[in-house]
């Protein structure tokens, strides 16, 4: 079995390292406490908040202890690393909900299957008790001005300008990582790209208090771009999250199935727990068989199936098949709901009307002329069959439980009506 941090190499997973020697030397010698940390800027993460997560639970897959740090201290305050302005302040209410939703599914997607390997903290548990004294003389004597302004965070702000609040954060996540070194044995800190800063700060803080003998080290993922350049985890319709109610398991696995043959090899390295085998031979797919999007079918089960569950990926699978065959007909109301949320959507009342008068009024055909004409060549199809009758009258009985009708014009132009408003 090859050593962690090999891995991680072969997985192109690791930026930056404080020593890289030392920490493949103390991973292969013992088990080792390592964390990383989230703030509850939102009730939902998001999938690039989930890199460094998969690759914390790869060290524990390893035998390695992770921490999941919940950033309810420093959730408060705000981040400056990746932002060109200041964050908005959230209050401690809407604070305190995103810790509750954050950690619940950290729960969901860690510590399942009677996992009792990963801890979970929250950094408010050792913050809250730290008077401002005791700040300034315990802590902030140990960081000179001069370095903190050179590190990138705030060098790349001081233009646009940054408040002593934000720049006080990487003291705060410094003490982060000195409390669970001394308190829970934790050597290693992970973070995405932009955290080298923060991590470097804690690392500084350790060795000041604890002697600069003290073994703790820093690791960094890379900053995720797709192939044309552009961020990856962003689409024209926004972030895609890991709370269902955000973004459905439908568009969940269509966003990983519609992955480009240049990224699905690299995200399948980051984001699946498939072996270097399984990996490699969907490469050589990718390179002999590019039609079959083999790499991606299987990048978007594995990934609706962590995230969300087998059951939400099957779902997502009969959705995907009926769009694909055009015969709709045995989804349920919340696959519709999902399979067409980002159709063109229209509303009608419950009351039965004639076909023809019923595409004009909500708004799918232009004209009483154009709707017969488009019912006569076999243009509509109502619930995925086709509708060849001027006279036939639409009921509640034509909908998917009382709430929607799909009406397609042509081979592709899917229209979602709802009922009842």
């Amino acid at each position: 079995m090859m050593n962690i941090i090999d891995e991680l190499e072969w997985r192109g997973a690791i930026n930056q390292q404080t020593d890289a020697e030392g920490l493949r030397k103390l991973t292969s010698e013992k088990s080792i406490s390592l964390y990383c940390g989230v703030d509850p800027t939102g009730d939902s993460m998001h999938i690039g908040h989930l890199i460094p997560f998969m690759m914390l639970k790869r060290f524990q897959m390893a035998g390695h202890r992770p921490v999941i740090l919940i950033g309810g201290a420093t959730g408060t305050i705000g981040d400056p690393s990746g932002r060109t302005s200041e964050r908005t302040l959230q209050t401690m209410e809407q604070v305190q909900k995103n810790v509750d939703a954050l950690t619940a599914q950290m729960k969901k997607l860690f510590l399942n299957e009677g996992n009792t390997g990963l801890r979970m903290v929250n950094n408010h548990d050792w913050m809250k008790d730290i008077t401002i004294l005791d700040f300034l003389r315990d802590f902030g004597k140990n960081f000179s001005v001069n370095t903190m302004l050179a590190k990138d965070i705030v060098a790349s702000r001081l233009d646009s300008g940054i408040s002593f609040t934000e720049f006080s954060y990487q003291i705060l996540q410094s003490i982060d990582f000195l409390h669970l070194f001394k308190n829970q044995d934790v050597q290693l800190q992970i973070g995405g790209a932009d955290q080298w800063g923060n991590i470097t700060s804690g690392l500084d803080l350790i060795r000041k208090k604890e002697g600069p003998d003290a073994q703790a080290f820093g690791l960094t993922i890379p900053l995720m771009l797709k192939a044309d350049g552009t961020k990856f985890g962003k689409t024209a319709g926004g972030a895609i999250w890991l709370d269902p109610k955000k973004t459905t398991p439908f568009e969940f696995f269509q966003f990983w199935a519609n992955q480009d043959d240049r990224d699905v090899i690299k995200y399948l390295k980051f984001f699946t727990f498939l072996s270097k085998e399984e990996i490699e031979a969907l490469e050589e797919k990718v390179k002999t068989e590019p039609h079959k999007r083999e790499a991606q079918r299987v990048l978007a089960e594995e990934m609706t199936r962590f995230v969300h569950s087998e059951e939400a990926l099957a779902q997502a699978k009969k959705i995907t098949e009926a769009l694909f065959s055009g015969d709709i007909k045995a989804l349920t109301a919340d696959e519709i709901e999902q399979g067409f949320k980002e159709m063109p959507t229209f509303h009608a009342s419950n009351e039965a009307k004639n076909i023809v008068d019923w595409l004009v009024d909500v708004g799918i055909e232009p004209s009483k002329r154009q709707a017969r004409e488009d019912i006569t060549n076999g243009a509509i199809s109502l619930n995925g069959e086709k509708v060849t009758d001027t006279e036939m009258n639409i009921t509640v009985d034509n909908s998917f439980e009382g709430k929607f009708i799909i009406i397609r014009k042509g081979k592709k132009n899917y229209n979602l009506v709802k009922l009842g408003e």
